[in-house]
């Protein structure tokens, strides 16, 4: 009976598609498999492949969207994912069906350890890919641009290992394309985000530059070169033509080029730091001690601390320089032994969170793209982590991650890694507990009342412990005889344990996290300027 209605399902296809589609699957199907690849490249496809299997490489890229304030682009790009899925699944290839190209043709080390037994148009993997991918551009066209190569490297890595022919490949993206648009259609996309909210803090005037001289910037290339954006470069030069600006090589710390600008004869008045969030938190340090204010330049991928202290954009950082606008923000300071204390602008933590920075940065390395290297790395550290031993203030307890966040941040996210205020004068406390890997996951990826309803369902057994506290010691214990990594605005801070390893017993280390109140002054627009620009 099963053969009977394969024949059949092989014959309706026939009548439905072309000649010259089939001719056009062999020719590229004969191509494909007579290019001579090395080992190593066909050992990705397999694993690109096979990390896209039941949508988990998209789940993962839909996690760490969600955790990154892009809770709107993960929901529509999940959404559309299942919606083209079902399609496929349960009516596309019931009408197509087809039969999968002969493995006799694909070169051995191309095919894949389990071959798939689904019928074979069109391709799911296809459909899924190019179904979330197209919903988060929908929202997000900078993060959607960011993904597409993923999705069609997903594509090709199904004609790479022999799963499907090219029209089966072509027939998901447009599926997937088409449901995605379908949902806009039903629930439109926002036409753009919505303004930010002014967070809460006090308009300062600050020393005014209307044409950059005594601004020394340092610009970091390398933060943002993952998301697609006009080069502030030329924006800076154009509006602030006195300002020095210091491009700093690959590899090279920003905090050493601000250092050696201070301590010239004449140093500069405003110093200004164009990069993510990492080069941030390491300029505001070296700023904060020589008592200048800072000028942020949103030019990484995520921005968490420019989009809290008010400054969306190039031109909104140039318009507080020039008309000497800014606030007094709060800091903390990350101290781990006797060591210098280390600035830290939006968050400090310790466990899956450090672990995945770490592999991001190692995946960046050699991919070039930090939305790949951020999935790939989400993926790698949810599967391989274990909880890390704390003690804080004496409590001892396992957690997956513990966060420490400066000033109180948004409280239906268990991970604090975008302060709402500016001047509160509080650290914000997340604690995940301990256990299931599937539990932790979603808690990291969800909202408050969405993990609530899963863990009702007994889905999250995972509590996540919030409290604020203006200062706190943490004992961390070593993880399989090694230290784990401390991480402070997305950056990890290795050699720091290390070497304060002997203030407990040895691979452990002690931290000390405190807030420093109105700390370090930072331009941006005032209050009632950004209001009358949003309202025209």
């Amino acid at each position: 009976m099963g053969m009977v209605t394969g024949v059949r399902v092989a014959a309706r296809r026939a009548r439905l598609l072309p000649a010259w589609v089939k001719r056009a699957d062999g020719a590229a199907a004969r191509r494909i498999n007579a290019r001579h690849t090395h080992p190593h490249v066909d050992r990705f496809w397999s694993r690109l492949t096979g990390f896209a299997d039941k949508g988990v490489l998209w789940f993962t890229a839909a996690g760490v969207l969600a955790a990154v304030g892009r809770p709107r682009a993960a929901a529509r790009g999940i959404l559309s994912l299942v919606a083209a899925s079902a399609l496929t699944n349960l009516i596309a290839k019931r009408v197509f069906g087809g039969d999968r190209p002969t493995l006799e043709d694909v070169p051995i080390g191309r095919r894949l350890p389990v071959q798939p037994s689904s019928r074979t148009f069109p391709s799911g993997h296809s459909a899924s890919a190019a179904a979330f991918t197209t919903g988060v551009a929908l929202e997000s066209p900078r993060v959607g641009a960011a993904l597409a190569p993923v999705a069609l490297g997903v594509a090709y890595s199904r004609l790479h290992t022999g799963a499907h022919w090219l029209s089966d490949v072509v027939g998901g993206l447009a599926l997937g394309v088409g449901v995605a648009a379908a949902g806009a259609a039903i629930i439109r996309p926002r036409p753009g985000p919505p303004p930010p909210p002014v967070p809460p803090g006090a308009d300062r005037e600050l020393p005014a530059s209307p044409d950059g001289d005594g601004v020394f910037v340092v610009v970091n290339r390398s933060a943002g070169t993952s998301v697609v954006r006009a080069d502030p470069l030329d924006v800076l030069a154009e509006r602030l033509p006195k300002a020095e600006l210091r491009v700093l090589e690959p590899g090279e710390d920003p905090g050493e080029a601000v250092r050696a600008a201070l301590a010239r004869p004449t140093p500069p008045r405003i110093v200004g730091v164009c990069g993510g969030d990492g080069s941030v938190a390491c300029v505001a340090d070296d700023a904060r001690r020589a008592g200048v204010p800072l000028m942020v330049v949103p030019a990484g991928t995520f921005n968490h601390f420019a989009r809290t202290a008010g400054v969306p954009s190039v031109d909104a950082a140039v318009d507080a320089v020039q008309r000497g606008e800014g606030v007094r923000v709060d800091v903390a300071e990350l101290t781990f032994g006797e060591h210098e204390p280390i600035t830290v602008t939006n968050v400090a933590s310790v466990g899956v969170y450090p672990d995945f920075v770490a592999e991001r940065e190692r995946l960046q390395h050699r991919l070039g793209n930090k939305w790949l290297s951020a999935i790939i790395a989400a993926e790698r550290v949810l599967r391989r982590s274990d909880p890390v031993t704390v003690v804080v203030d004496g409590r001892r307890a396992q957690v997956w991650t513990l966060f420490v966040g400066v000033g109180r941040n948004d409280r239906d996210l268990p991970a604090p890694l975008q302060r709402r205020t500016l001047d509160d004068g509080l650290l914000d406390v997340r604690a995940l507990h301990a256990g299931s890997r599937t539990g932790a996951v979603a808690s990291l990826a969800f909202g408050h009342r969405t993990a609530a309803v899963l863990r009702a369902l007994r889905l999250i057994p995972e509590r996540v412990e919030a409290f604020t506290a203006t200062e706190l010691t943490v004992d961390v214990r070593p993880r399989h005889g090694q230290p784990p990594g401390f991480a402070h605005d997305g950056e990890v801070a290795l050699d720091e344990p290390a070497a304060a390893s002997a203030h407990l017993s040895a691979p452990g280390y002690r931290t000390t996290i405190r807030v420093v109140p109105g700390a370090l002054d930072v331009y941006r627009p005032a209050v009632r300027a950004a209001a009358s620009e949003r309202a025209a």
